[in-house]
């Protein structure tokens, strides 16, 4: 009867193997594909080759309880999946993390570029009761030369302006000028009529030519700078040939800047400054400029 038993208990055994072998071997497959993975992923998040025994070690064995079962290879295998899925999925979320916040450094670095890249508006001058209000600080512009993207057709159009030679070099100067403007070659009037400016500033011929430097800028679409020639060549020169009709144009330059409101100032000016000296047609002007800016006195 004992034989029997002990038989049956053998085979009972025996019938039990398998399965836990089986479970043995799909613990440590699952275990080799976790272990890969985790590999492949800390290669992509730790360039520098961070060992996978830094973060994942295998868990300490558990003090031993007199009359507790022990832990079976099938535990220990188990709690390595668990460790090994549990650092995965954290390292998943830290490269979910690293990706937003590459992407918003992305962002606001592209925003930097188009902030950069966006021209530079020049502010207009800001008007007072008095000619000795101080224009905003602007950079001067660098003048665009005839040579700088020109076609042939035009730089052989540019050379066939006359050069006046009277011997007046001043008034040489702002002559040639006048010719390119009235010719509607704008950017190399703007160059001559700068340097001209620059060269003969205490000159009587400057007033003419700082105005007409203004007139340059706001025929080629440039209003801002235009405004800053207009007011200066005012300020500078407030008893120069073309300070009157600095100030009317200078109206006209805040106007299109969409600036009404230091146009009526411009205006007040040019009234008080100048009312009793004003032309017909700068006196039109100013009337049309108060017109249209909407200007109540």
């Amino acid at each position: 009867m004992r034989n029997a038993f002990f038989a049956t208990a053998a085979l009972a055994l025996i019938a039990l193997a398998p399965p836990v072998a089986a479970q043995n071997v799909s613990v440590d497959v699952r275990v080799d594909r976790l272990e890969k993975e985790m590999r492949a992923v800390q290669r992509k998040v730790f360039p520098a080759g961070a060992p996978l025994e830094a973060e994942i070690t295998r868990p300490a064995a558990p003090a031993m309880v007199p009359g507790s079962p022990s832990s079976t290879p099938v535990a220990d295998l188990t709690a390595r999946v668990n460790a090994l899925e549990s650092q995965l999925a954290s390292i998943t979320g830290q490269v979910e993390e690293n990706s937003f916040k590459l992407k918003q450094l992305e962002d606001a670095f592209n925003r930097y570029k188009a902030e950069q890249a966006a021209p530079a508006v020049v502010p207009p001058p800001a008007m007072g009761p008095s000619a000795s209000v101080a224009p905003a600080p602007t950079r001067p512009a660098a003048p665009r030369t005839a040579a700088s993207g020109a076609s042939e057709e035009r730089k052989a159009a540019v050379a066939a302006i006359e050069r006046p030679s009277t011997g007046n070099e001043a008034d040489d100067a702002y002559t040639y000028g006048f010719r390119l403007w009235g010719a509607k070659f704008y950017p190399e009037a703007q160059a001559q009529l700068k340097a001209t400016v620059d060269k003969y500033g205490s000159s009587p011929v400057a007033s003419k030519a700082a105005n007409l430097l203004g007139r340059a800028y706001l025929d080629d679409g440039k209003p801002a700078l235009a405004s800053v020639a207009f007011y200066e060549n005012y300020q500078k020169r407030p008893k120069g040939d073309r300070a009157a009709d600095s100030l009317a144009y200078l109206g006209e330059a805040l106007i299109q800047l969409k600036k009404p409101a230091d146009a009526c100032k411009v205006y007040a000016e040019l009234e008080q400054v100048y009312g009793g000296s004003l032309s017909n047609g700068l006196r039109g002007m100013m009337d049309q400029g108060r017109t249209r800016a909407k200007c109540t006195a």
